[in-house]
Order: C-alpha cells, then structure tokens, then sequence
C-alpha cells in the first residue's frame, strides 16, 4: 500500500445497482477522470454519469499537529499530502476497510455504497489514541460528467445551506444537491477554494487531457473519543442522520463475503446489475465508461445469473431486453436503454441466451416464456425485416459491415471500423445454423412437427453452405467471406462452431478448429483477437487511444472468448480436460488482487505477462469465467 508503483494501478469499485458508482485506487488517490467518491447519474441533464464528490480528505488533528490522511496527484509527479504512508493494513473481503496509524493513533475506515440510492456511506472508527483527538473532513467537490474535466470559474456556485450534522450544496444549476452529513454534530467551516492542477495518469497514458481543478467549500470537524465510530453520508437526498450507523451496519450484512474466487466473482456480477425507478432491469456491459449495450446483455446474461442460481434477474432484464428487441423488429420508438441493440447478431445472440435459459431451467418453462421469442426472430430474420441481415438462398446470413462496425470486434479509427469484418460473417453463421436447430427442438417439444421439419432443412442448407464457405484446407475458418474477399486470419471467432449445442462442423472439423486456437490464440486470460501468425498482430493495449484501438482487436486476449473455448474443450474431450481448465480457471483467480480488486479487467496484453487493461470491469468476462466454472461443475460430478 505505501509503494505507489504498486497500489496505484489497483482500483476498487462499489455500486448501488441503480447505476451510480464509486471508485478509486486502493489507496483513494484518484487516476481516472472517472474515478469518485460518488458517481451517479443524472438524467436531466443527459445519458452519462457525473462525479459530484471526488473524494474526502480526513486529518487526524493531536495536540494542534495534523496528520492529513489524503493522497492526491498533482502535475509534475507530485503527490500531496501523502496519507498512505500512514496505511498499516487494507483488505476488502466484506466491506473495503483501511487502517491508518498515526502515532498512537489507529483510526480504521470502511466504506459502503447504499443499494439503490446514491449514497456513499463512510464508517470511521477511532480503535486506538492516547490523548484527545479531533477530526477534520475536507470534501473535494467536481459537479462534471465523468468524460469533461471541471476548472477554477467564476459560474459555479459558492453557496451552502447548513442541514441536520452538515450541509447541502449544488455547484451548478441542474444538478442535484449534495448532501454531506454526519452522524455526530460538527462545526462546519466555510472556507472556500480551488485545489488546481490535480493530475490522473491514466488519462495521459491515452493521451487526453488530464488536469483538473477541484473545488473544496471549507472543512467539517469534530472530537472522536477511543472506540467511538462516525459514519459520513454523501448523497443526492436528505439523510436521517440518527440512524446512518445502523444503515451503515445493515448495507454491510447484506454484503456477501469476498473471501474467495467464485464470491468475488458473484459480487462483480452483481455490479452490473441495474435497475432503474420504472423497474426496469438491465446489466451494465462494464465499468466504468460502459452502458448498457445490446450484445453485451445477451452473452452475459446466462453467466451473471443462471450460473449462479439467480433465474429471476435473468427473467426480470429478459424481460426489459425482449420489450426492446420487439420494439426493434417492429419498427417503433426505443422505450428502453440499452444501446446497439440494431446490431446485426443481436438477436441471434437473444435466442443463444433463451437457449441457456432451456439447459438451467427446463426446455418445458424456457417453451412457456420464451418460444414465442424465438420463433418471432427466426421469422423476423427469414422475411428480411433486418436492415442489415439478408439471408441469402444459399442459407447464409450476409451484412454488410465495411462503413460500421457491426460485430463485437467494432474499435474505429477516423471514423471507420479498424477490423472491417462484412459480408457471410463466420459466428453470425454459426450462430444462424444453431438458433434454426433450436427453434426446430421448441417447435417438436410444442408438437409442431411440419415447423420443426421445416426449421431443420432450412439448417442443413445453412450447413452445407458454412462447410463449403468457411472450412478452408487449413483446416480452421475464414474470419468473413464477401465475395472474392476473403479473411484467412486466424481470429477466434471459429471457436463458436464448435462451443455451441448445434454445430455445422463434423468431429474431425470441430477437431481442427480447437487445435489451431489451442496452437495459435489460447492464452491463460482467454483466446487472442488475431493470432501471431497473422498479419498486424499487436497484442499490447498501451500508449496513445488511437494505438490502442489499433490494438483493440488486433491480438489482445479476451477472456469471454475463453469461456467459449473451454466449453468447446468439454464438449470435444468431457473428463480429459478437466484439470487443464482447473489450471486456466487459477490464472483467473490471481487477477483478484491486480488490477482491480475482486473483479476481471476488460481485456489483457496477448503477450507475456498478460497485463489487465482497458475496462476495470467487464460483464462478458465475469459471466462467462461463472459460466465455465458451472460447466466444470457439471463434467466433474457427472458419471
């Protein structure tokens, strides 16, 4: 904790599941322009998240010295006041919980998001001092979107009221109040100022801007005596402070423990969780810059839910999603928030994730909910109601994605898709051929037999077509096919031939397709985006954003794309490899304590040492490590 070459890349993240966050690095020293003590939405003014209070400085005051416990990075490597020497220990197995000592004295912190409400919640506990002891809170106020950076003006509003133990103020007009409240009485000392030139580095590593001003409107302070606590609240409304202790104590009951790999693993699928005031449901596809995206929900959902025996979040976000794909296919204004949901393969990706739902619930209660779905996108797809998704008379799905990105690999440069991938898409293919073979075994368990024998010719056509389109001498598959074009790199797109319940692929097919991603994309954090032996490998997602989105899809590893693969592995090999995917499940489990605690980065370097980058938080990768884990569950207990 005290080596800033060490902590300073480990971030951690609370949520209220309602879509508001805090976040910063382990030692509170921000280095995000989205990281804060309390992010949250606010609607009216538009779709982002906005960073009110950045962060809370504490001072222990003895004897008139002072010992600020704060840590900020100012321009020039310039850290100030420097509070971590004073950490003595931190862990986060419940609640994250930090332990300062200051001379004699021990004061432990422990934080909690409220669930629900945009609520910060700050347990401070004094457990050890010789002598009289005052403490003083100093707030650090931005009022931005998490994608702006705030300065010194003159506009912004200098104005408080004072409120039960603290204050409420609004820097700017259409913003919420913030209100800043104890649970103990305080003197508040109005004292304002501009503390400028506050630096996050990883904002420079991408080459944005990053300095910022922060405005602090004075300090709060009060006595603490030995085993005494204090709880702080940070929130968008009014806080009964009398009973903020026994909130504290009941947000941190309802915590489950993260003390080991499968917990941390349900409370980060838990962090996606969204629910907005009309009860809608929705799974954020990660933090902290991510929404609520289309793709993203569909290959989640089974992982963050059915994995781990929660088929009512599934059913509940199924249902806003199915609203939203219905919306869509009917051509009538989008009601709910989830973006890209025009993407091409995001209803094949829908009857992939109701699939799922079948094999954990049973075929009888996925018929009663969601039949009709699926039968409505295998119609919807076959009528050409798609903009972008011609079925041609050779069973193959064809889109056009040389202008816009149109599947998961969508980085653009200048405007334009870095990875072009268009025309018969392999996984959209893949995809096609296994939704028409499950909507056949739908209409056969209904009695519908002249469907399902009609679904299952139209799927041998479809299979016929992908052997003779795809499969190339090499024995793996053409990333997309478009005409005359055709993209022999090696991509791990294949491997969803092979993963899912119906493949157009015999054994030995299947066979060579899993050796080659063994051979050239599989790595302990999940299968490269292009192989090395590929032209334009770049497996390292550093330096500039515009580097970076060259990289993005270019050898980076994912590990979704892994869960896939190890399903593959199952499927081919059962009880063989059961203990070389135990092996790649522990590379997982160190990412728990590297960058950010408790959860799985977005994606990591394609080559040695695999470093976690981008994202400190990804849904697909959190769900589909779950979903792998249940898998191994399966083969392992089965006779």
């Amino acid at each position: 904790m005290t080596n800033l070459e060490e902590s300073l890349h480990k971030e951690l993240l609370r949520t209220n599941r309602s879509g508001a966050y805090s976040c910063s690095t382990v030692v509170d020293c921000n280095t995000r322009k989205y990281h804060g003590l309390l992010v949250v939405p606010v609607p009216e003014l538009d779709d982002e998240n906005h960073v009110l209070l950045s962060s809370m400085d504490v001072t222990v005051i003895q004897h008139g010295a002072e010992f600020n416990l704060g840590l900020h990075k100012y321009q020039g490597n310039n850290f100030s006041p420097k509070g971590h020497k004073y950490i003595r220990e931190f862990d986060c197995d419940k609640v994250p919980t930090t332990l300062y000592r200051v001379g004699g004295v021990l004061l432990k912190k422990e934080v909690v998001f409220q669930h629900y409400e945009d609520r910060i919640l700050i347990r401070y506990t004094l457990v050890d001092a010789h002598s009289a002891t005052t403490l003083r809170f100093r707030p650090f106020l931005a009022f931005r979107s998490v994608r702006q950076f705030t300065h010194e003006n003159s506009t912004a509003s200098r104005s408080y009221d004072e409120v039960e133990n603290g204050i409420k103020t609004c820097m700017y007009a259409g913003y919420p109040d913030l209100y800043m409240q104890f649970s103990k009485k305080n003197t508040f000392v109005y004292q304002p100022d501009w503390y400028r030139g506050v630096e996050y580095p990883k904002e420079q590593e991408r080459g944005y801007a990053s300095n910022e001003d922060l405005y602090v409107p004075g300090y709060f302070e009060m006595d603490i005596k030995k085993g005494e606590s204090i709880v702080f609240a940070g929130s968008t409304s009014p806080s009964k402070t009398g009973g903020l202790k026994a909130l504290f104590t009941k947000e941190v009951d309802d915590r489950s423990p993260r003390d080991n790999f499968i917990h941390c693993l349900v409370n980060a699928a838990h962090q996606f969780h969204r629910r907005e005031k009309n009860d809608d449901r929705y799974l954020l596809a990660g933090y902290p810059w991510f929404k609520s995206r289309a793709r993203d929900t569909f290959i989640a959902l089974p992982g963050l839910t059915l994995a781990i025996g929660e088929e009512d979040y599934f059913e509940l976000v199924m249902q806003t999603a199915q609203k939203g794909l219905y919306e869509f296919m009917q051509d009538k204004p989008l009601t709910v928030k989830i973006a890209e949901i025009e993407k091409p393969d995001v209803p094949l990706w829908a009857i992939w994730s109701v699939q799922q739902y079948a094999k954990f619930c049973g075929e009888g209660k996925c018929i009663e909910k969601y039949a009709k779905l699926v039968d409505d996108i295998i119609t919807y797809i076959m009528e050409g109601g798609h903009p972008n998704l011609r079925l041609d008379d050779n069973g193959l799905l064809y889109s056009e994605g040389r202008d816009v990105a149109v599947t998961w690999m969508n980085s653009t440069a200048n405007g334009r898709p870095v990875v072009p991938r268009t025309g018969y898409i392999v996984e959209f293919n893949a995809l096609w051929y296994n939704a028409l073979r499950f909507g056949a075994m739908l209409k056969r368990q209904q009695g519908d037999e002249a469907g399902a024998t009609e679904l299952e010719s139209k799927a041998e056509v479809t299979k016929t077509s992908f052997v003779s389109t795809f499969l190339n001498e090499y024995g793996y598959l053409l990333d997309y096919v478009d005409g005359n074009m055709m993209d022999w790199s090696v991509r791990p797109n294949m491997i969803f031939a092979v993963a899912l319940d119906y493949s157009p692929l015999n054994s030995d097919q299947k066979r060579g397709v899993l050796d080659i991603c063994t051979r050239e994309l599989l790595t302990p954090k999940g299968l490269r985006s292009l192989s090395p032996k590929s032209g334009g490998y770049n497996p390292m997602y550093v330096g500039p954003q515009t580097q970076r989105d060259y990289a993005y899809h270019q050898g980076t590893a994912w590990p979704w794309l892994g869960g896939f693969y190890m399903e593959a592995c199952l499927r081919m090999y059962k009880r063989t490899r059961l203990s070389f995917i135990e092996r790649q499940m522990v590379g997982y489990e160190d990412e728990m304590s590297r960058h950010s605690i408790g959860t799985i980065s977005e994606l990591f370097d394609g080559n040695p040492p695999f470093l976690g980058r981008g994202g400190m938080s990804f849904a697909m990768n959190v769900a589909e490590i779950l979903r792998t884990l249940k898998l191994l569950e399966k083969y392992t207990y089965q006779k």
